[in-house]
């Protein structure tokens, strides 16, 4: 895998200068934890709940999006009205109820070999996430000891918008310190490939998921690819 064709690609289409990355931006859900599949049987049983049709591949298409974004995106398609707060209160605690009682942790594959190969090329490493989930710091230190603390991640209780919107990985480059040009992002869903290239930083999408490839590479992804793994196998030629 040779990156460089991609990072020209990205040149081109930003005008900036010159890539040089130095800080990654990581989603966490599909990307840092193999967790989608428990996020979409919850989602999807809890709207079930209220009467609300949402598939398990709606809740992949809508990843990314904060607790309460998707509420009011569901209500909308279905309702055609956003939901009340007391409906979002409900529906998210339900939804976190089921998540926690089917999921199991299960760091995803390499990402710790990543994470250690990024840190000991001095790069600056954030968590970019649309979760709100206050169990977050302590499952994060427990799969990867001394990577993560509150003053390198952005949550759902820092945005007011969350992605698609930019500002999640615009938040990111300010606590990293770094321009666009100086920044990878890591994701798994188009709404948080969306987020990366509307701020005009070079998006890699790993496809952990059910989603075609074609549906992140239309969703404005610089590379796509198959796995974690894959990404580590060719870090060097990201890096060099």
């Amino acid at each position: 895998m040779d990156f460089q064709p991609a990072i020209a690609s990205y040149l081109e289409k930003t005008g900036f200068p010159s890539f040089s990355p130095k800080a990654f931006l990581f989603d966490m859900d599909g990307v840092l934890y193999d967790s989608m599949p428990f996020h979409a049987k919850a989602w999807k049983e809890a709207f079930a709940h209220v009467g609300v049709q949402f598939s398990e591949y709606d809740v992949y298409l809508n990843e990314g999006r904060t607790g309460k974004t998707t509420v009011n995106e569901a209500f909308t398609a279905q309702f055609r009205r956003e939901a009340t707060d007391d409906e979002i209160q409900q529906i998210y605690a339900d939804k976190a109820e089921i998540f926690m009682s089917i999921s199991r942790t299960n760091p995803m594959p390499f990402a710790k070999e990543v994470l250690t190969a990024l840190q000991a090329a001095g790069k600056k490493i954030v968590l970019v996430t649309g979760s709100g989930q206050k169990s977050l710091i302590s499952r994060l230190n427990e799969s990867y000891p001394g990577v993560f603390s509150p003053e390198n991640m952005v949550t759902s209780f820092d945005v007011k918008y969350g992605k698609p919107n930019p500002e999640p990985y615009l938040m990111a480059l300010q606590k990293a310190g770094v321009r666009p040009n100086e920044a990878v992002v890591i994701e798994n869903a188009p709404l948080g490939v969306q987020a990366g290239v509307g701020a005009e930083i070079f998006t890699i999408a790993l496809n952990t998921g059910i989603l075609n490839d074609d549906v992140l590479s239309s969703a404005g992804a610089n590379v796509v690819l198959p796995s974690m793994q894959t990404l580590y196998d060719h870090l060097s030629s990201l890096l060099r």
